[in-house]
């Protein structure tokens, strides 16, 4: 992907990162993981006095403005300590105050706030508490009131729940009595890098088994599901493998929020929008799903189903749209069938309509888990129709964490892909009729 921006430039996001590593080199509390900035880091009285300029309009809110307004302040900072306090400032007016170092930090996915002197991140290390960061609850709201302003929406005792996206950052806002222990923030950032799926399988999330199958099913252009529960990377795996769709294809995502990043040159987006304070100009994933089958999709993706618009990915997949996919949260591939048909429900499908449109358009469901040795793809089914059991996954490869085999439905699996190398074979490539050319592990499907 890029590295700069079209001028050739260093991007915002390479700008934000700059800023986390010089507060890493000025505040060197920062680097000391699971420790809150020591008091008195900063100067308070800076920051309001730029504050109540930005507020009287003599001084703009863009970086120029605020280091002009640190530089004439009268103190003696030393270039150091202006560096310090213009991150600051920056940090508190524009950014993520006190928790803006935290996107210097690549692994970082989530920041979760539950008061001021409780503060939480996940990521590739998973859940881990950082303690104080925030010195009152006043410096909670605040900075919650004022996200979720710069996302075009109001937070208050009359909306006390607020759910808004930003550059990067998908923002979650609870304030009290709604909330029992304060102001609550959880903040989902999206991370600009994409990962290949030779990565997921360095980085131990995929299998070599599963990659193969992986990348057959998008070769084969079959309609899947990545199922998982929250934070098991389905969103990290669906942009990876539509990274191995054909460069001439010409990929449409739907999505409530942002977040797929494909590593591909023809994938466009679009974006569910909120209505106004009268309830007006809502445009949910429904009415998306429709205005993107207008625009001639090659392969329709569904960031995360999760109401009546699966009613319309399931009538496109019906009708000639093959290779697309999403995402569905899930505890198991096995409660997938009962997810799809909740959420069928919504849009008014009885459940013998549901199966009958699920078990024609969707092919397999790829199951995501997160355990504590991390994120890997569990298995990989075929979602089929039953008599007398209505829609099943039906398990074509395992992964235990120690080694990936072959289920029941493997021999269909490898049908329908072309695939017909047995589990135990040859090391070498071997060519199954009019099939791809796959390799084999050297080993029977372990993990290395």
């Amino acid at each position: 992907m890029s590295e700069g921006n079209a001028s050739g430039g260093p991007t915002r996001r390479q700008r934000r990162a700059a800023l986390g590593r010089s507060r890493q080199d000025s505040e060197p509390w920062i680097q000391n993981e699971g420790h809150a900035p020591p008091a008195g880091v900063g100067d308070p009285s800076l920051v309001d006095s730029v504050r109540r300029a930005v507020l009287a309009g003599t001084v703009q809110a863009t970086g120029a403005a605020f280091a002009d307004a640190v530089g004439s302040s009268g103190r003696l900072l030393g270039s150091e300590g202006t560096l310090t306090a213009l991150d600051r400032v920056r940090a508190e007016l524009a950014g993520l105050g006190p928790l803006e170092h935290l996107l210097a930090e690549d692994s970082i996915t989530d920041i979760l706030v539950n008061g001021p002197d409780d503060v939480w991140i996940d990521g590739a290390g998973g859940l881990r508490r950082i303690g104080r960061v925030f010195e009152t609850e006043e410096q909670v709201r605040s900075l919650a009131v004022r996200l979720v302003a710069a996302g075009g929406r109001r937070l208050d005792d009359g909306c006390p729940a607020v759910d808004v996206r930003l550059e990067g950052l998908r923002v979650h806002a609870v304030l009290p009595p709604v909330s029992t222990a304060g102001t609550l923030l959880s903040i989902r950032i999206r991370r600009d890098r994409a990962f290949s799926l030779a990565e997921l399988v360095d980085g131990g999330t995929v299998s070599h088994l599963m990659a193969e199958a992986l990348r057959l099913i998008m070769r084969r252009r079959l309609n899947f599901l990545v199922s998982g529960a929250t934070g098991t990377g389905k969103t990290t795996l669906l942009s990876a493998l539509l990274g191995l769709a054909d460069p001439q294809e010409r990929i449409v995502l739907v999505e409530d929020a942002a977040e797929l990043n494909p590593d591909h040159p023809h994938a466009l987006g679009l974006q569910s929008r909120y209505g106004n304070l009268e309830g007006a100009g809502v445009f949910d994933l429904t009415e998306l799903v429709r205005q993107a089958l207008r625009m001639r999709p090659d392969r329709l993706v569904v960031g995360e189903c999760r109401g009546a618009e699966v009613r319309e990915l399931l009538a496109a997949m019906n009708t000639g749209h093959d290779g697309g996919g999403g995402t569905i949260h899930a505890n198991s591939a096995g409660a997938v069938p009962a997810r799809l048909s909740a959420l069928a429900a919504l849009a008014g499908l009885v459940p013998e309509v549901l199966a009958l449109q699920a078990s024609t358009a969707l092919d397999v469901v790829v199951h995501l888990v997160r355990t504590e040795r991390g994120r890997r793809v569990e298995s990989i089914g075929l979602l089929e129709l039953v008599d007398g059991r209505g829609l099943v996954v039906r398990p074509v490869l395992l992964d235990t964490g120690e080694e990936c085999r072959p289920a029941d439905g493997w021999s269909d699996f490898t049908a329908r892909v072309g695939w017909c190398e047995p589990v135990a074979g040859q090391a070498h490539p071997v060519k199954c009729g009019s099939g791809p050319v796959v390799s084999r592990p050297t080993s029977s499907g372990t993990r290395p």
